[in-house]
């Protein structure tokens, strides 16, 4: 054993190699809780959307699911998309992640945020009231029309709708020849029902309320785009979308005629530092959320990582592929967590640290020999001496070099396993004396110094 090997080393040897073990613990300590603190947070806020939309409602699903794995989701209720993405651009908002939608994010936006998971299609439903039927856009032409409050999805979608079809300007403006309302919810609804609008735009899901009250109303009418292939070509985030024939209710034939939409795909946006494990467990909770068929959705076809207006998460994008690794399938989340994080350093340290316990006895065994082999380049030198010097031998010098050099090894405290090496180095001593003391007989003047000493 490599421990065992530190009996060999003095008492003030071993006091160093204490200090170092414990250096060692301590920076391993210092590091991994230098990495706790990486651990995924346990409160993350949601952005959502208003109260009678479906962020809502879905936020408060993810609240329950989220919780299970003992983090604690807190609901910001917004105006729905535009507001989410101001605030998540905003590092003082305090919002985490949020509920979005494609188009409403600009190429600025892409350094700082990437979307997790694009969750189910929302179609824009184009209510009216009124004698005709209406199947273009341009066909709003002069009517009074509710686009949804400045802050939410809808607006920022319609607000491009309307411009490519020449009803408002580029920047949302309406044009002369049309009356844009800054209405949006049940206030729109309302209004259109009442005769103030004569149409009412929304974006969302078909089971969101507003939508379900305005499909179930006989005098108000579903706009079915007969352009509606020009729209993805137009725009990349637009989906063509198709609602059949009963689709809502087959009992009451909602809708009577199989409508042609457009729309986009919901998403969950956060900012790119958002921890990697939570986007994991956001994912999952997607899956089981909107993973079902639905009205437009195909069974599995949601949370999808194919890519929108934002650059998608690394980090979703692998575990929307392969799923969650071994430690987050058999233990619980936070767990899995601290264990992947222990991984992290105790790999690394593993890479460093066996090699250096295999090196220990090696490296402890040519410490304690040292303590000896450093006494043979003195003895070295001083037989080279001996051997080369001319002239009157300095016989007292040497003989007291060698006296110096045998007290030291004979102080010398070696373990009993190298104690042969101590002894080989005396009979080393020895033969350098004989070398002297021959000299010191060949020398007149040196012989009579050397009786001198004895």
């Amino acid at each position: 054993m490599a421990f065992d090997s530190l009996q060999w080393l003095t008492r003030r040897e071993r006091l160093h190699a204490a200090l170092l073990i414990a250096a060692l613990i301590l920076a391993g300590v210092y590091i991994y809780v230098a990495l706790a603190r990486t651990l995924p947070p346990r409160r993350i806020v949601l952005a959502s959307g208003p109260d009678f939309g479906v962020y809502h409602e879905y936020a408060k699903r993810y609240q329950s699911l989220l919780a299970r794995e003992g983090v604690k989701v807190d609901e910001r209720m917004t105006n729905g998309a535009a507001d989410n993405l101001r605030l998540l651009l905003d590092p003082k908002s305090g919002v985490d992640v949020a509920f979005m939608q494609g188009g409403v994010a600009g190429a600025s936006d892409a350094d700082d945020l990437v979307m997790l998971a694009s969750l189910y299609y929302e179609p824009l439903w184009i209510f009216y009231t009124g004698p005709a039927t209406l199947s273009q856009v341009i066909e709003l032409r002069g009517k009074r029309i509710a686009a949804g409050i400045p802050g939410s999805g809808t607006r920022a979608l319609v607000d491009q709708v309307l411009a490519a079809n020449g009803l408002t300007l580029p920047d949302g403006s309406a044009r002369p020849s049309a009356s844009v309302l800054s209405m949006g919810g049940s206030e729109a609804l309302v209004a259109l029902e009442s005769g103030q609008v004569d149409a009412a735009l929304f974006v969302g899901g078909a089971q969101t309320p507003i939508i379900q009250q305005a499909l179930r109303d006989p005098a108000i009418k579903l706009m079915s785009l007969s352009d509606v292939e020009v729209y993805p070509r137009r725009f990349p985030y637009v989906t063509q979308l198709s609602l059949p024939r009963g689709t809502i209710d087959l009992a009451h034939d909602i809708p009577d005629h199989t409508v042609a939409m457009i729309g986009t795909r919901a998403m969950l946006v956060a900012r790119e530092d958002f921890h990697p494990a939570l986007i994991n467990l956001l994912v999952d909770a997607a899956r089981v959320i909107h993973g079902k068929q639905g009205y437009f959705e195909g069974a599995g076809e949601f949370p999808s990582t194919e890519p929108m207006d934002l650059p998608v998460s690394p980090y979703a994008d692998e575990h929307k592929k392969f799923g969650a690794n071994f430690l987050y399938r058999y233990l619980p989340f936070w767990l899995a967590a601290l264990a992947e994080r222990a991984i992290i350093l105790l790999v690394p340290l593993a890479v460093i640290l066996v090699p250096l316990l295999k090196l220990l006895p090696d490296f402890l065994r040519w410490r304690v020999r040292s303590r000896v082999y450093r006494w043979y380049a003195e003895l070295a030198l001083l037989e080279r001496d001996v051997n080369t010097r001319s002239g009157a031998p300095p016989i007292e010098e040497w003989l007291g070099h060698l006296a110096r050099i045998e007290r030291a090894v004979e102080e010398l405290r070696i373990p009993a396993k190298f104690a042969s090496e101590a002894y080989t180095l005396r009979e080393h001593i020895g033969l350098v004396r004989g070398s002297v003391l021959r000299r010191a007989e060949a020398s007149p003047v040196a012989a009579s110094d050397l009786k001198r000493i004895v």
